[in-house]
């Protein structure tokens, strides 16, 4: 360049067309970018045949500065998967129903000019990401990236048979209706598991859930104390025998992490109930699963076929989030 004048940096854009109003999106991004001295930004749509993980590449490889990504949770997954430990600052713009990331590191989720404006002047933090290598019958194999969670069996079928029109019009609370449908059907499995470092498990189950964090929408704590910094990764298996055993779950989670587990008197309760096994919680730097009968695997909402083995691992502080200014990382 004349004068030895250095390049401006570039932001790169990817975005889910179907989820976000992409004229304005692309507006905000251009407009901020030349308020902040950068250079003109580049725009990446995701496609069916490509969830955000190829064009974030193309991104990469382009010298992209920073990258936002504004899309569903399956967006933000394929996305978070190709820049895991590229050191290159990751904004994710809220959009779509679910949010989870965001929900958990509590960005601002109806505010995307705050989130568009952090990739110039916010703070970095660095989240774990883990990964999956899922093991299917026929002997073929493939390893995916989760910023949320993962999951065997009947998780994954409720999101399979989740009814995309209706997710499309209620959000989140679609899963509801996709529940109720997998529940009718549902039968446990046996499995075996091991968390790194721990003794070999058997169990017969109706799900198990690898998490990188653990809150839902509508304040629910699926995984109370999992964080998206501390290195680790949460197990939770659900081992309902029978209906009294759901009604177990749901207090689990509806009640006693989401509610009582915030006060002291609450935590007191539940050190003196009796415990029971409908959930089971570990944590540990990864998981190995295997099952005789292959079963559901989604990853952050995504289906991914039917597997009989899954091997999960965690890249500590593989991802670097941004966050607004100033943006309290306490609870996180």
């Amino acid at each position: 360049m004349a004068g030895g004048e250095k390049p401006k940096p570039q932001a790169a854009l990817v975005y889910n067309p179907i989820k976000v109003d992409a004229a304005a999106l692309r507006a905000t991004v251009q407009r901020l970018s030349a308020r902040a001295g950068w250079g003109e930004p580049l725009f990446y749509e995701t496609t069916v045949d490509d969830l955000g993980d190829d064009v974030a590449r193309q991104a990469l490889k382009a010298g992209a500065a920073a990258v936002l990504v504004a899309g569903g949770d399956g967006t933000v997954r394929a996305v978070a998967e190709a820049m895991s430990e590229s050191g290159v600052p990751l904004t994710i713009v809220p959009s779509g129903t679910g949010n989870l990331l965001a929900r958990n590191l509590l960005l601002p989720l109806t505010d995307p000019q705050a989130m568009v404006q952090a990739t110039f002047d916010g703070d970095t933090l660095p989240v774990d990401v883990g990964f999956a290598a899922i093991r299917r019958e026929d002997g073929t194999s493939e390893e995916r990236a989760f910023v949320v969670m993962g999951g065997m069996g009947l998780d994954a079928a409720m999101i399979a048979n989740t009814n995309g029109t209706l997710k499309k019009r209620v959000g989140w609370i679609a899963y509801v209706d996709g529940a109720a449908r997998s529940l009718a059907g549902a039968k446990a499995f046996r499995i075996v598991y091991q968390v790194p470092g721990r003794r070999l498990h058997s169990a017969r189950v109706q799900s198990i859930l690898v998490a990188n964090c653990g809150s839902l929408p509508a304040g629910l704590e699926l995984i109370p104390g999992a964080s998206v910094t501390d290195g680790d990764l949460d197990v939770a298996i659900f081992q309902p025998k029978n209906a009294l055993g759901w009604l177990l779950v749901w207090r689990r989670v509806a009640w006693d992490n989401s509610i009582l587990r915030r006060f002291r008197a609450g935590r007191h309760v539940l050190s003196l109930r009796t415990k029971d096994n409908s959930v089971l919680y570990a944590r540990g730097k990864g998981l190995e699963l295997a099952t005789s009968t292959a079963q559901p695997v989604q990853l952050d909402g995504d289906e991914f076929g039917e597997a009989v083995r899954m091997r999960c691992r965690v890249v500590e502080g593989g991802l670097l989030t941004v966050l607004p200014k100033g943006h309290d990382t306490s609870r996180l």
